[in-house]
């Protein structure tokens, strides 16, 4: 379960490393969210050359969380960090390339495109 204030790793090619959640969307009084909601983020370290610079405030996809989440035939999966992938205001994604293993369930939700740059899906 992600919520405010939560650090985050990023796992494309957007430049960015770290961003801090500051706002759980779809819901006003909704305190977390889980794999596939949005948030708001604010990136606190990215590379030299990038695009992206510390301070800037973009949307992101949840992929990742520590906390298990258990599937509709009853398993359970939790993943060692809490990762996101950034999104531009349209709801696209900014990078072209994903690093790392997604879910399902971030395919059913809101982007079909990121299965297809995934190295693995679980």
């Amino acid at each position: 379960m992600i919520q405010e204030q939560t650090l985050l790793k990023i796992i494309d090619n957007s430049g960015a490393r770290i961003a801090k959640c500051i706002k759980v969307l779809n819901g006003s009084k909704k305190i977390y969210a889980k794999i596939g909601d949005l948030i708001k983020v604010v990136i606190k370290s990215s590379n030299i050359n990038s695009k992206i610079k510390k301070g800037q405030v973009l949307k992101a996809i949840i992929v990742r969380t520590k906390y298990p989440f258990k599937r509709k035939d009853g398993t359970k999966l939790s993943f060692n960090d809490n990762s996101v992938i950034l999104l531009n205001n349209q709801n696209q994604m900014i990078a072209t390339r994903i690093f790392g293993v997604l879910t399902r369930e971030v395919k059913t939700n809101y982007l079909s495109k990121l299965i297809s740059l995934s190295n693995e899906l679980i």
